[in-house]
């Protein structure tokens, strides 16, 4: 998938939690650590409904994917913070609306590189490939994702949970910003991030940021909404994730009661 060497050993910490592999355990999933599930079960503790949470983001990366590949016309992905690779990931929801359809996944955990490696297999008629960097190292990843990629063309940047991971000193706005730019007009951003309106969730977070390898910032609803400033908002805008285009079948009640929220939006 990648011509990367294999990670580094001293890059695979088991005994500090990291947080792919806490949302692993989370999601219930069996590719972590007993650091992590530690730090899963005591966010658990505090807020029971992160769970829910961690389900509704997946679920939303579903839903969004097949907008953008499906009424949006998008064959291009490029997946950052993917995460550990598990059911409906982003080239297989892409792949079964437009099977010609080609994701780039970037993230820089050494799991999820090894896993990746294995798991995100393509169609013949697409591609599928792994860039191993920083969400921070936004040149290196455009560099690599070009390689699969035509940049001449409209691309879906998915964030899920990642804008979340880098504090308000490192502009993640500015960030997010420097990716839409390279972007050609008709590209989309899904974005989804978890929001500072729960005290519990709060306090749950800020026990989480103590313990682990890398910190998750929670933020005000419309500063996530800020992501998407200069592009057109897809209806309903930005939403608590379980209210963005949901399923028939699924009742709105069902999902997290605004502890995170999502939207996506088109670069005119």
């Amino acid at each position: 998938m990648s011509d990367h060497p294999q990670p580094s050993a001293d890059r695979l910490s088991t005994d500090v939690p990291h947080s792919a592999r806490v949302w692993n355990y989370l999601l219930g999933g069996k590719d972590n650590y007993p650091a992590d599930a530690e730090a899963g079960e005591m966010i658990l503790r505090t807020f029971p409904d992160i769970a829910g949470v961690a389900r509704d983001q997946r679920a939303f990366l579903v839903r969004a994917v097949r907008f953008l590949a499906g009424e949006a016309g998008i064959r291009q992905f490029l997946d950052i913070g993917t995460g550990l690779p598990t059911a409906d990931n982003t080239h297989e929801v892409a792949q079964r609306t437009a099977p010609e359809a080609r994701i780039v996944y970037a993230d820089n955990d050494p799991l999820v590189l090894t896993h990746a490696r294995a798991l995100l297999t393509s169609t013949p008629e697409g591609a599928c490939a792994y860039v191993d960097a920083d969400v921070r190292d936004t040149g290196r990843i455009i560099e690599e994702a070009a390689r699969t990629l035509d940049l001449s063309r409209p691309v879906g940047l998915t964030l899920l949970g990642i804008m979340g991971q880098l504090p308000d000193d490192e502009d993640p706005w500015g960030l997010v910003t420097r990716l839409i730019e390279v972007l050609e007009p008709g590209s989309y951003l899904a974005l989804a991030d978890g929001t500072d309106t729960s005290d519990t969730m709060n306090r749950a977070i800020e026990a989480y940021n103590t313990h682990s390898a890398n910190s998750y910032h929670l933020r005000a609803p419309d500063r996530i909404a800020a992501f998407f400033d200069g592009l057109e908002l897809v209806e309903p805008g930005v939403v608590r994730t379980s209210d963005w285009r949901p399923d028939p079948a699924r009742s709105r009640e069902d999902g997290p009661q605004g502890h995170a929220v999502s939207g996506v939006g088109r670069k005119p």
